[in-house]
């Protein structure tokens, strides 16, 4: 089931203008640069200083598999920040382009009596997030936020642009995100 945090990070990481650091004593000088020494980066690594110098000096070539995935994640979360708050801006300021929502997913309604409410799956064209639900979404991504508060930020957000058409059809319906099957966001 795909998740909305690593969504919102790959539609981030489209916009690099280069690739991240591959290899494993790359991403470790870069970290270290980035902040500023080796025992920060051992710090935020999670392991040893000396470890951390050995990987600079190629003495450690090939990580564990943890370690791996955390070094990778700190590395691209502080790779290009000025494009990364470039790309941010322009979809979260008004008048912005927003976002791009592609998803399958289980919906849930809350309806007017005399309608239908069951949950059933639904595949939704592209769809683009009006940028006030996009600046919601990633500030509660950067807040830690849950993925249950993530989804329903975006149910909110398709129920406006998609379901209501823009308060033009449908109202007072609210919709529920629950299973979510297929995920694809774009800036």
């Amino acid at each position: 089931m795909p998740e909305f945090s690593d969504r919102l990070d790959r539609a981030l990481e489209k916009t690099f203008t280069r690739p991240a650091p591959k290899s494993a004593q790359a991403q470790m000088k870069y970290l270290v640069k980035q902040l500023k020494g080796t025992k920060a980066a051992a710090e935020a690594l999670g392991i040893s200083q000396r470890t951390v110098e050995r990987y600079v000096t190629g003495k450690i070539k090939r990580p564990r598999q943890d370690l791996r995935d955390r070094l990778e994640r700190e590395v691209k979360q502080r790779w290009q920040p000025q494009i990364r708050a470039k790309a941010l801006k322009k979809a979260t300021r008004s008048g912005g382009d927003g976002i791009i929502v592609a998803i399958t997913a289980r919906f849930g309604y809350e309806a007017a009596a005399g309608t239908t409410d069951q949950a059933r799956v639904r595949s939704l064209p592209p769809q683009v997030l009006p940028p006030q639900y996009a600046e919601r979404l990633y500030a509660a991504r950067e807040a830690g936020d849950t993925e249950d508060q993530l989804r329903q930020i975006a149910a909110e957000g398709l129920a406006e642009v998609y379901f209501r058409a823009n308060n033009t059809r449908a109202a007072g319906l609210e919709v529920v995100l629950n299973d979510v099957l297929d995920l694809d966001i774009q800036l």
